[in-house]
């Protein structure tokens, strides 16, 4: 009786790659198609990625979270009455309903503050709750001593350009969006930062500075604190934001990772 030949296991030098990221590296394949683990974890990501776009903001937790972290806190809406209307019509996510223009109209203080914050869903909600607080903690210990911040704003179904309206209702010399990307096949809950100077209705995205991939995989809470506040300090010393504020925070920052500046417009 023959016996069948010895199966030879060869240990494929990309499975210790796989280690390093979270990137679709490594899938292998069986004949002409991928694995089955490939599939079924590629169904898994795509399934998460459509979670996080239709999860609802806890704006409950969202304001625990900044009430125990010492903030004060407003909560507004956009224009978009319900989550299937905020997707198909983005500009209604970049408008404020007429409640929450009353309520920040009423809030605004005599003195104009130097940044007002603004957690807001975009497209992850996930993102917002799970990284907002941490990064505006990391972004207030870094802020210079004799600045004054806003009430942190919570916004749902909200775009960036809302905070274009919102900083310009407080009367703020500068808004920071804590905005959830569209999420990826690896990355459902990337939260983005979109800072501009001056901001009122009618600012165009080159007139924004963006930080994205804001997560434990991707850029560190620490880094985009202080990355940010450099641009914030830049953007007050030069009277303006986007194209116009250069990001030379790694000539600066030796140690911070400087990463891509642009994002797709959520």
């Amino acid at each position: 009786m023959t016996k069948p030949p010895a199966t030879v296991t060869q240990q494929n030098p990309w499975q210790q790659l796989r280690q390093f990221t979270r990137a679709r590296i490594a899938l292998g394949r069986a004949g002409h198609s991928q694995t089955t683990d490939t599939v079924l974890a590629f169904g898994l990501a795509h399934a998460q990625a459509r979670d996080a776009v239709h999860l609802p903001l806890d704006r409950a937790a969202v304001e625990s979270a900044l009430s125990n972290a010492g903030f004060a806190t407003l909560s507004v809406r956009s224009a978009a009455p319900d989550r299937a209307h905020y997707l198909r019509r983005p500009d209604l996510g970049r408008r404020l309903d007429d409640a929450s223009r009353d309520r920040l109209s009423a809030a605004r203080a005599d003195s104009p503050p130097d940044v007002v914050f603004v957690i807001a869903d975009g497209l992850s909600a996930l993102a917002a709750q799970r990284h907002g607080v941490p990064v505006l903690r990391a972004v207030r210990d870094r802020l210079p001593h004799d600045w004054t911040v806003a009430p942190v704003v919570i916004a749902e179904q909200s775009r960036v350009a809302l905070g274009d309206e919102a900083g310009e209702l407080l009367g703020a010399r500068q808004v920071v969006m804590l905005i959830g990307e569209r999420p990826g096949l690896s990355s459902p809950d990337s939260l983005g930062l979109y800072l501009t100077y001056a901001p009122r209705i009618g600012r165009t995205d080159a007139e924004r500075n963006c930080i994205s991939n804001i997560r434990p995989e991707g850029l560190a809470y620490e880094r985009a604190a202080n990355r940010l506040v450099f641009l914030l300090r830049g953007a007050a010393a030069l009277g303006c934001s986007g194209v116009a504020l250069k990001d030379d925070s790694a000539h600066v920052l030796p140690d911070e990772a400087a990463g891509p500046g642009n994002a797709i417009e959520t």
